[in-house]
């Protein structure tokens, strides 16, 4: 065991208490303690197990500012008068966690007593309090300031969904990409999920690349990717109640009335599928409809119509696609509408957990880029999407459905489906709206964690929900797979543009 100081009996702060005690530290280490890092100590009632919130460094000689300002005034250093460095000395604050008592785990009810050794945490112990899964869970890095992989349990992680969280350029999408990595790395016994990725900007489709290096992994044979253009609804699959949510401000009389006609139309077309200008057909030849409904109704339909979605049958087709250990990238670079994007996401999701309901296709985790682009805090009509997403918030967890929402904006995304998230991972955030928001969504999220999350660096990010037992910080691993051109810094994609514009011309 690493060997860090003595428990002290401290003022102020006053403690030792059962929330809160200070040790100085005497081991002599250039930096032998840091804020976060998890500590131990035998006590009467057991293992008590920590977490260092502050540090302090001081030195009696230079307590009293007034005496070192004359000693400065006379020439003389006050360090080459008296041993000052000799009195350093480093104190930490720390916050304990509970205590291991006959191989359970409790709440600390007896403060540790001063005098008492604190030592750096075993792994083994760290491994049982944070309830990491180091022999099947997904690694996502290392636990900052201790040598140990942050493998995390795949169900508690996903099972009542994820949400991942952090500012424009602070490793977002590169975490998302980790994590899928590892869910498609798994094998058959150790348990795999199907994975739909909502890429938004492009960023993903580089996984489907053959890897260029040979010590980059190789994940193009388990990878699917779909562009915004060959994605296709199958209008026979669509019921009158799923057009009024695609169109949110058609009247209750005219989605019954519609209702009607597409009942009318499977009778007649039996086996045979039908595209929405079918439908579009039918409507306009149908006597029983009042004209003005009839006029509002093919309105409607015919702004559906000009998406170009709507075909007769479903592309791609789900049920051969979703497959365990396999993904399926839905690329919407190409579309610009954002309603156009809100209507892929809301048939997909909808076709989706409709096919898991009835056992049709694997479990599955669908990864929402920009989640705050489909499920916004907004009116249902601005967001086509959110009903559905809500839905499988709610209800995803029974069927084996998950979550993985994505945002740069959490202060925008549905409160009602970010509190269904039961993990979050945070990365670097500095607005204070936002700050507001994730505080407000998790009981586990402390002022002192607040202050923290404003300066992590990049790649590095706090987890905190379901997947851990308490709040962890990690540094994200490198990513296996070849780097997405997203991940290129400025100069470099410059470099690269005039390179393969002027192949055989050389930079000056």
């Amino acid at each position: 065991m690493n060997f860090l100081g003595t428990v002290i009996a401290s003022s102020y702060p006053p403690g030792p208490t059962t929330s809160n005690f200070s040790f100085v530290v005497t081991n002599n280490e250039p930096i032998p303690v840091r804020k976060g890092q998890f500590v131990q100590i035998n006590t009467e009632d057991g293992l008590l197990l920590g977490m260092v919130q502050e540090i302090v460094k001081t030195n009696r000689f230079y307590s009293h500012p007034e005496y070192v300002r004359e000693y400065e005034r006379g020439g003389q250093p006050l360090a080459s008068i008296f041993p000052c460095d000799r009195w350093d000395m480093l104190i930490a604050n720390v916050k304990p966690l509970g205590v291991f008592t006959n191989g359970i785990f409790d709440k600390v009810s007896f403060p540790p007593s001063p005098g008492e050794k604190v030592y750096i945490a075993d792994d083994e112990v760290l491994i049982n309090l944070l309830g990491l899964d180091v022999e099947n869970g997904l690694n996502l890095g290392s636990l900052r300031f201790h040598d140990l992989p942050a493998s995390l349990n795949m169900t508690r992680l996903l099972q009542k969904h994820l949400a991942i969280l952090a500012m424009s350029g602070s490793g977002k999408s590169y975490l998302a990409t980790v994590i899928i990595e590892e869910l498609l790395s798994r094998k058959p016994d150790s348990g795999r999920v199907a994975v739909i990725i909502v890429d938004v900007h492009g960023e993903y489709s580089s996984i489907a690349n053959k890897p260029e290096k040979n010590d980059q992994l190789d994940l193009s044979e388990k990878v699917t990717v779909i562009k915004s253009p060959f994605v296709q609804f199958a209008t026979p699959l669509i019921s009158n109640r799923w057009f009024g949510t695609l169109q949110p401000e058609m009247s209750p009389i005219q989605v019954r009335e519609l209702g009607r006609i597409i009942a009318e139309m499977r009778r007649e077309y039996q086996n045979k599928s039908y595209s929405l200008k079918d439908l579009l057909a039918y409507i306009e030849n149908d006597a029983k409809i009042p004209q003005r409904s009839k006029e509002a109704l093919l309105g409607w339909l015919y702004e559906l119509e000009e998406t170009d979605l709507f075909g007769t049958e479903e592309a791609p087709n789900l049920e051969n696609l979703v497959k365990p250990g396999h993904a399926i990238i839905l690329d919407l670079s190409e579309a610009t509408s954002l309603k156009k994007k809100q209507l892929i996401v809301a048939y997909i999701a909808t076709r989706l957990f409709g096919l898991r309901r009835r056992g049709v296709i694997p479990p599955f985790t669908m990864i929402l880029e920009e989640a705050h682009q489909f499920c916004p805090q907004a009116r249902q009509e601005l967001a086509i999407s959110q009903k559905i997403i809500e839905q499988i918030a709610r209800e995803g967890r029974k069927f084996y459905a998950s979550l993985c929402l994505i945002s740069q904006r959490p202060v925008r995304l549905s409160t009602t489906i970010l509190s269904q998230a039961n993990t979050h991972i945070i990365l670097r955030i500095s607005n204070p709206n936002d700050l507001d928001t994730i505080k407000a969504s998790s009981e586990m999220i402390t002022s002192e964690i607040i202050s923290m999350i404003t300066s992590l660096p990049v790649g590095e990010a706090l987890i905190v929900g379901s997947a851990v037992n308490y709040p962890i910080f990690v540094k994200i691993r490198q990513r296996y797979t070849k780097e997405s051109s997203y991940e290129v810094d400025l100069e470099k994609a410059a470099k690269i543009f005039e390179e393969q514009s002027n192949p055989k011309k050389q930079i000056k």
